[in-house]
């Protein structure tokens, strides 16, 4: 078959879904950098690719993502007894219920202290403060320090944390961006750990204080009991800061939802009955941002009659089965309401992965996507302004995408 690395490279998230089309009912072959996959999709195929027996990710992922987006050694390129263990560790640390109510407070102090500021300005590119102030928040949250000039500091870690999201599903400037982004900010947080291990006491935290992010990772031993080095300490503080700043795409995403349907804005903004969730939860689905998931078959295997040949790359097709009409009614069309009163299921709803986040390798982080997003949206809602004459096409030959023009608003009020 031929090679789909250049057309997918040149299609973004159209070409999964448009070989799906032309294929009909059923996995799709093709290609990846020389590699044989297949592509599945449906909750039953989340659960398929979550079963360490039938995909691996150890050497899956390309050296482009890990050098821009995840980073080597990370937790996602691990397998076995060292992911569950790393995992165990993410997992209570991601998901204590106390430490995301600290994080979203933090948010919302910072969005109100940059909102007021917007007031004094006449324009205003949402994607590029969003990510600014989830940066603050983040960081201060993380115990990473942006001091002595903050808001440069701030800004330039900002800039360095939008870049490893943005440049590693392309070839090009973005991408070479993205790799100095990320050689920078492991740099200097690896400097970070080796101080906070060298200090006197050692990398524990006070007993009164909440462990913070950095201090927690600098401890952390693995299965063998050692402490991770600190360049791969580096790399796992920055896979807690990175997506939560990532969180920026699916806020302005919130705002340009906002703009088509202008009649959702109200209740929004009242955000009764969990509807800020509701809404956070039709965002993640509407919305392109990861087009696909994958890993490599560790022996020869079969899904519905299907050979997959021992080497094949398995991909999971994220953004096909958040748009599957037989999954969703009328998928594309921006509507809350589905998730109104009730939750997704755990491998229906797939925008950051799907499968069991304590067991499998499903970010263990969306909590606090939604936690932020559910803080942010309604503020989003209350606060008013007006959107000029811009290009809020979102392209989906760009990944990850977003509205052309960051979405600038003028007259915050």
């Amino acid at each position: 078959m031929p090679d789909s690395t250049l057309p997918l490279l040149s299609q973004g998230y159209a070409w999964l879904p448009d070989l799906s089309r032309r294929k009909g009912p059923g996995p799709v072959r093709t290609r990846l950098m020389g590699k044989p996959a297949i592509a599945l999709r449906g909750p039953a195929a989340v659960t398929f690719f979550y079963d360490e027996n039938h995909v691996r990710r150890r050497t899956a992922l390309p050296e482009p993502v890990l050098s821009t987006l995840f980073g080597k050694g990370a937790v996602h390129t691990l397998d076995g007894t060292e992911h569950r263990a790393r995992k165990d560790f993410f997992v209570s640390l991601l998901q204590d219920a106390s430490g995301v109510a600290r994080l979203a407070e933090q948010v919302a102090e910072e969005w109100e202290r940059a909102s007021k500021q917007w007031t004094h300005r006449p324009r205003v590119t949402l994607f590029d403060e969003v990510s600014l102030l989830i940066t603050r928040a983040v960081c201060r949250w993380a115990g990473v320090p942006l001091a002595e000039y903050p808001d440069d500091e701030a800004r330039r870690t900002a800039q360095d944390l939008v870049a490893m999201v943005d440049g590693f599903a392309t070839a090009g400037p973005r991408h070479w961006r993205a790799r100095r982004a990320r050689s920078r900010q492991e740099k200097r947080l690896a400097e970070l750990v080796e101080e906070m291990r060298a200090d006197e006491g050692g990398p524990a935290a006070d007993a009164a204080q909440p462990q913070s992010v950095v201090r927690a990772v600098a401890a952390h031993r693995e299965a063998d009991g050692e402490l991770l080095d600190p360049r791969t300490a580096a790399v796992e503080i920055l896979n807690v800061i990175r997506p939560t700043v990532a969180v920026t795409w699916y806020t302005v995403f919130g705002a340009h939802a906002l703009h088509r349907n202008p009649a959702l804005r109200q209740r929004l903004a009242q955000d009764r009955d969990g509807y800020a969730r509701a809404f956070a939860h039709e965002l993640r689905r509407f919305y392109p941002f990861a087009p696909f998931v994958a890993g490599l078959a560790p022996h020869d295997l079969e899904w519905h009659g299907e050979p997959i040949a021992e080497g094949s790359l398995v991909l999971l097709d994220l953004y096909g089965q958040n748009h599957d009409p037989e999954l969703w009614h009328d998928p594309y069309m921006f509507d809350p309401e589905r998730f109104v009163g009730r939750e997704p299921g755990r491998d229906e709803l797939v925008p950051q992965g799907g499968g069991d986040a304590a067991q499998g390798h499903r970010c263990p982080g969306e909590d606090i996507t939604l936690a932020v997003l559910s803080t942010l949206l309604p503020r989003l809602a209350r606060l008013e302004y007006e959107v000029p004459e811009q290009d809020l096409r979102i392209p989906l030959k760009r990944m990850p995408t977003r509205p052309r023009s960051g979405f600038v608003i003028t007259a915050a009020r």
